[in-house]
Order: C-alpha cells, then structure tokens, then sequence
C-alpha cells in the first residue's frame, strides 16, 4: 500500500454474530477472527482488493470509519488540526509494528490514518 490509500474499513455493529452473516450473504464476504484479534472479526472481498473489520459499536462509534495508511501518522494529525480538523483518538498501537488514529475533518467527517506493516483487512 502506499501513502493515501484507504487500507480498511470498520463498520460498527450490535451483534457480531448477525453482522458476520449478513454482510458474508449479502457481499460474498469472507468474514474471520484472525489471531490476537479475537472479537473482531474481519473481512474480505471475493477479488482480495479491500477488507476491514466489525467492530462492536460504542458511543464513540456509530458510523464506518475508513483507515487512509500515512507515513507518519503524527505529522498528519498535526496537519489536519493545522487546517481545521480535530483529533478524535490518539495514536494507538495495533501491534509492535502498526499504529492508528482517528480525525474529524472541519465538517466533522470522521476518517481512520494507519502507519505500519500489519496487514488491514
């Protein structure tokens, strides 16, 4: 992937187990836990170009939020809060390898930024 792409994409649900089903019927999606990701099962679609995961939904996460991989993901959050957007989550690790972080852009559109050499979805 390189920087810009949009690697992955999260969707919130109430029940995983129903979710699974559905999106697995509806897409053709193949929908699994991977290890050490246990209760967040992840996807990818039937030619293998894109993936994501289900996550459970919370207060905070309500709609899809779509991961953009970035090559730093501190310099791009201060350059999004530089030009009018705020940071909704800190970066976190992932893994030893992988981070992410979450922004609003100036409208309020949430997006995802991940740096590192986990493979998303």
């Amino acid at each position: 992937m390189a920087h810009g792409d949009i690697t992955h994409i999260d969707i919130p649900v109430s029940d995983l187990g129903a979710a699974t089903e559905f999106y697995g019927t509806l897409f053709g999606w193949q929908i699994a836990e991977p290890p050490g990701f246990e209760g967040y099962p992840m996807w990818t679609n039937p030619n293998g170009a894109g993936g994501g995961g289900l996550a459970p939904r919370s207060d905070d996460f309500t709609q899809p939020r779509s991961y953009v991989e970035v090559d730093s993901i501190d310099e791009t959050l201060a350059l999004a809060v530089q030009h009018g957007g705020t940071v909704v989550v800190e970066k976190m690790p992932i893994d030893a390898t992988s981070w992410w972080a979450a922004f609003a852009d100036p409208d309020g559109n949430e997006m995802a930024l991940y740096e590192g050499t986990t493979q998303m979805g």
